[in-house]
This record gives C-alpha cells, structure tokens and sequence, in this order.
C-alpha cells in the first residue's frame, strides 16, 4: 500500500516526524516498493530486530547472491565492495567476533578516558578559531575536523595528510543512501580505491617504522597470520581463523570503516544539535545558564534529531513482524528516526527535553553492531559542545540551514554563525 515515505523529497529529508507518526499509526511494517524494503517504524520492533540473528548485514556468510535470490553487484562496483565488505559493520560472525575482538582493544574504558585531554585540546583550539574570525560555518569549522582529527591521530594518520580524509568519507558513504545513481557509484568506487591504495602505502612505512598508533597494532595482527593472503579467505565459508588474526583487506577496511563511522554521527550530530538549540531558544538559554545539563542535553539531541536515520538488515531466515511474515531474503529498513520518536517510549517524544532522564535512544544501534566508538563519540560531542557554550555564549544562527540530499545519514549543508 501507499506508504508517506519519501526519502528522496527534500521536504521530507527537512522533516520526516510527522511522516514517521503516520507511518506507526499505520502498522508495524509496511512494504515500500520503490526500494523493495519492509519500513518498520516502531522502537520496540527495531531494538529487538537489531538484536536478532535471524537478520544480519550480510548473507554472504551463509549464502552466495544467487542462493540468496540476489543480483551480485555490478563488476564495476568491485572495488567499493571489497573495501566494504571486509569492514566490521558488514560482517556477521565468525568474521565480526574475530575483529571486532582486536579492535575493541583501542577502544576500552580507559583507553577512551585518556583521549579525552587530547578531544578538549582539539576543540579549544577549533572553537578559538571560530572566535577570532568572529563566526563562520560551525559545520565545515568545528563539528567536521573535531572527529576526523581524533580519529586520524588514533590511527597515525599525518596531519599533512588529513584533508583528503573528510572528501574520501563523503563519497563512500553516499553508497550508503537509498538507490545511489551510477555517478554516485563512479565516486565511491574511486574514493575506494585512491584512500585504499594511500592505506597500503601507510601500512607499508608503518611496518619498517612501527608506532604507538592503532595502524601499528592491526600489523602486528596481519603479521600473525601473513600465510593466509593479503584478501583472506573466500567470505562463503570462510571464518575459520582464529580470534585476533587479520588479512591486509581487513586491516584496510577497518581502517576506513573507523574513519566514516567515527566521524559521520558526531558531524551531523554536532551541526543537527546547534540547529535544534537555535530552533529552541528557550533550551538553548536553560543550557548556557546550567552546564550541568550538558550530558543528557547531548543524547536528547541524538534522540530527537538523529544522525542516521536509517539502518538495513537482511532476513536470513523468515520472521514475522505484527502478523506479517516476511520471507527470507527480504530486506529491512530500520527507521532509527521514527523509532527514537515513538510515543510508545518516550513520554512527549516531540519534545525537546534537554534534562530529559530515562532515554533509551537507538541511535548507537543495538546488538552485536552496537557502534564501537559510542563512548568516544559522547566524548567528542560534551567537548565540543561545552566548548561552544563557555567560550561562544553568544553565538547566533546567521541565517537558516539548507540539508543536503541524502536520508540516511542525514545532515545539513552548513550552518552559519556569528558571535
């Protein structure tokens, strides 16, 4: 049936929530023909479906494309998928559990507490900048090369070379959208290959001199296992190895999959989270007179403006959602957006509570693909959002945000300030 899901509308991308109530009025799960996706709207369904191992983000762990009733990609889309498939966000186990095991390692209580000098630093001196030249896009100023920079320095990355982080991100990550054209294709597929080529000439000066950086550790773990090849085993059958074991691709793809999964959410986070304070001048006032909200106001912002609005599953096996069955080889569309606004959990969920205390937001996802970073993403956005509410009390919006096209990872343009 017709559902009010338009995702390539630029009125719908500037305002999904009241499509998002009729769609939970409606049902639990509805079929959306134009990308051949069952929609489910409903925070209860999605928290659970994340959590179930009857979906996952790939079959190609159990299936190949054509037992799975699916098209492979397009041949000149290779290199893009290759990068992609061997990242931890699109891996099941065994293959997830054995990297996401090494990579956790950076990724501890204290070794995120530690970084957290290192984020202040970096934001003081972002947003100083924005102070000194009275105002500017918070945007491309602030909320972009606070992530990138953190992340860069996790992985040892030069500074000289961090330009060419954000552009490269940006065109891969347009494949995550819904139907991406064949321009769009063109792109990611040579942002692939050029950031992945860059990787393997780092990877190569990091092996004759080895640093403290998370780069330096995934060698060590290639280097364990250098008899299994630089691609690794075939996908179909093939998690056999042991746990804190790597191929080179892999090390390539965890590598750029931390970069636009580390920084993707906190950019949009930051620069949808100002634009909801300016739209809230009331909250916004309460905030910068009592700092102390600061932590629940950050994840009432990623609740009530989330950055990814949508994530996908494949039905491995057949599941039923409120009396529907869906078969396997379907495919889900989790509506994070929606859910972070049902009514059903949250009270006055089209409210914004800046203080608001029971807030189980899904924003971080759930389940085995529960976003690694999240501990180190709340760190990034306290610091920079404290450091915008202590040194720029005065900051004010310049003129309304335009978004940008894309649904999935949902953000603006810019947004203009001045102080």
């Amino acid at each position: 049936m017709d559902v009010p899901f338009e995702p390539w509308s630029p009125g719908f991308v500037a305002d999904p929530y009241p499509a998002y109530a009729d769609l939970r009025a409606r049902g639990r799960v509805h079929w959306f023909e134009p990308t051949r996706q069952w929609l489910v709207p409903h925070h209860a369904d999605v928290s659970a479906l994340l959590r179930d191992r009857r979906l996952g983000r790939t079959y190609l762990h159990r299936f190949t494309h054509e037992e799975f009733g699916r098209t492979p990609p397009p041949a000149a889309h290779e290199p893009f998928h290759t990068l992609n498939d061997h990242g931890l966000l699109d891996l099941e186990a065994p293959d997830h559990t054995r990297i996401r095991r090494l990579v956790t390692k950076a990724f501890t209580p204290r070794t995120v507490q530690a970084l957290e000098p290192t984020v202040r630093r970096l934001a003081a001196g972002l947003v100083a900048d924005l102070k000194k030249a009275g105002g500017g896009d918070l945007l491309a100023e602030v909320a972009e090369p606070l992530p990138v920079a953190v992340i860069a320095e996790m992985l040892g990355i030069p500074e000289a070379d961090r330009d060419l982080l954000r552009p490269w991100s940006a065109d891969i990550c347009g494949m995550f959208e819904l139907n991406p054209s064949e321009e769009t294709a063109a792109r990611a597929v040579r942002a692939s290959l050029e950031f992945s080529a860059y990787l393997r000439e780092l990877i190569a000066e990091r092996r004759e001199n080895p640093g403290e950086d998370l780069i330096s550790a995934l060698i060590a773990a290639y280097e364990e296992n250098e008899e299994v090849g630089p691609e690794g085993p075939p996908r179909k059958g093939g998690g056999g190895r042991r746990a804190g074991r790597l191929s080179e691709q892999e090390m390539v793809s965890t590598c750029v999959l931390l970069l636009n999964a580390g920084h993707e959410a906190t950019v949009n986070t930051t620069a949808n989270g100002w634009w909801t304070l300016f739209r809230h001048p009331g909250k916004l006032a309460a905030l910068r007179a009592d700092h102390s909200l600061l932590s629940t106001a950050v994840e009432e912002l990623m609740r009530y403006d989330t950055p990814l609005q949508l994530f996908e599953r494949w039905v491995l096996d057949d599941i039923e959602i409120g009396g529907t069955l869906v078969p396997r080889g379907s495919e889900l569309a989790l509506l994070f957006g929606s859910a972070n606004r049902d009514p059903a959990r949250f009270d006055r969920p089209d409210e914004l509570d800046l203080a608001r205390p029971d807030n189980p937001h899904i924003t971080f996802g759930a389940g085995i693909h529960y976003c690694l970073g999240a501990p180190l993403a709340r760190i990034e956005l306290a610091a920079s959002f404290g450091e915008l509410l202590r040194e720029a009390p005065t900051m004010r919006l310049v003129a309304e945000p335009e978004w940008k096209p894309g649904f999935v990872i949902r953000g603006l343009r810019e947004l203009r300030v001045e102080l």
